[in-house]
């Protein structure tokens, strides 16, 4: 059963693989900024994001030396942005200390900052053709409904149980194919509401397929309700005709990134009142006025609504130490989150309505 669920896997791979950028090279970098980015974001969003980024950053050399900014300029919009800062500087490590050629040994590779066991197993299986496991979501649910596994697949404890069950299946001389193969499958037929098991090329393998159980597998933990904040995002103007950004803190929530000041709204503090006081707090005076725009946007933990607060005020030097006063033109420059992109997107109708 082993050497046929094996090679069904990885001739119907061979047969029906999508043409990705990055299944067109076995350069370890590559492979790494691919299943970074890939990382709980859609394929089809990550391509154009993986040709631009590769462009940028041809080398490990070129990313380890960027600057911040421009790093999180390549990835705005792409969210989850810890994933870009651990990705460079995982390759600033590889670059002092193994020359710039990542480690070919699982127990290296899982020391440099930002490889965990799912990315060795793929760069170890896909650049180096090492026989390592590689259990990604789509993975871990292809195999629990393979193998009727019925743990918590949120529990370390169950990654590990599938990563030995894989390792016993991989082919060694077809660890590449076999393992992207499993995660296409996840993608295309494995799915997770409703999975194509009659185009599925190891159904005749598959445990809850024979039970008829597939579509409660994989068990998973429910996660936590998402909580609810408001604030008021105050796009502040001055006589120069610059708006006020400042730089989030360097770690936390969307770290490093740039925004227009935000006030949390609460039963004490409603939006204009609170934005009065910011104000007043920093010793400006100037005008307020409701835009009218509103943006909400959704964290795997989070939930924002942003109402936008339009402020004119004649001051030109930074306001706070981490802010500054930028030029409209300039705005594209920075980073800046999908909310605030929205916002800054949103300037061009504020002039237009006369509240500039």
């Amino acid at each position: 059963m082993t050497e046929s669920l094996s090679l069904s896997l990885v001739n119907w791979f061979n047969e029906n693989k999508r043409d990705l950028p990055w299944r067109k090279t076995d350069n370890p970098y590559f492979i790494w900024v691919s299943e970074v980015m890939l990382q709980q974001t859609q394929v089809e969003t990550v391509i154009p994001y993986y040709e631009r980024f590769i462009t940028q950053f041809p080398t490990m050399f070129d990313l380890a030396r960027a600057d911040e900014d421009v790093l999180l300029k390549e990835w705005e919009g792409l969210g989850y942005y810890s994933r870009a800062r651990n990705l460079q500087a995982g390759v600033k490590e590889v670059v002092e200390q193994y020359n710039a050629i990542v480690p070919s040994n699982k127990k290296d590779l899982l020391k440099v900052k930002g490889i965990g066991p799912y990315t060795a197993g793929a760069i170890l299986s896909i650049a180096y053709k090492q026989p390592e496991p590689a259990v990604d979501g789509n993975v871990m649910r292809v195999a629990s409904r393979v193998f009727n596994i019925a743990e918590d697949i949120a529990k370390v404890g169950t990654r590990k149980l599938i990563e030995a069950k894989i390792s016993e299946y991989i082919p060694h001389e077809y660890a590449s194919e076999f393992n992207q193969a499993l995660m296409e499958l996840g993608a295309l037929i494995c799915k997770p509401k409703t999975p194509q098991c009659g185009d599925c090329p190891i159904a005749s393998h598959c445990e809850a397929f024979k039970k008829g159980i597939q579509t409660s597998l994989p068990v998973k933990t429910k996660k936590t309700k998402q909580k609810e904040l408001l604030y008021s995002v105050l796009v502040l103007q001055n006589d120069a005709h610059q708006y006020y950004i400042r730089k989030r803190p360097s770690s936390g929530l969307l770290a490093g990134l740039w925004e227009f000041p935000m006030i949390e709204i609460s039963a004490e503090n409603k939006a204009l009142d609170g934005a009065k006081r910011y104000l007043e707090d920093l010793d400006i005076s100037g005008s307020l006025y409701d835009s009218g725009i509103k943006v909400n946007h959704t964290f795997s933990h989070l939930k924002w609504e942003l109402s936008v607060l339009f402020g004119t005020c004649p001051i030109k030097k930074p306001l706070e130490a981490s802010g500054k006063w930028v030029s409209p033109a300039e705005l594209d420059e920075y980073p800046f989150s999908v909310p605030h992109q929205k916002i800054r997107g949103s300037l061009a109708s504020l002039e237009e309505a006369g509240l500039s």
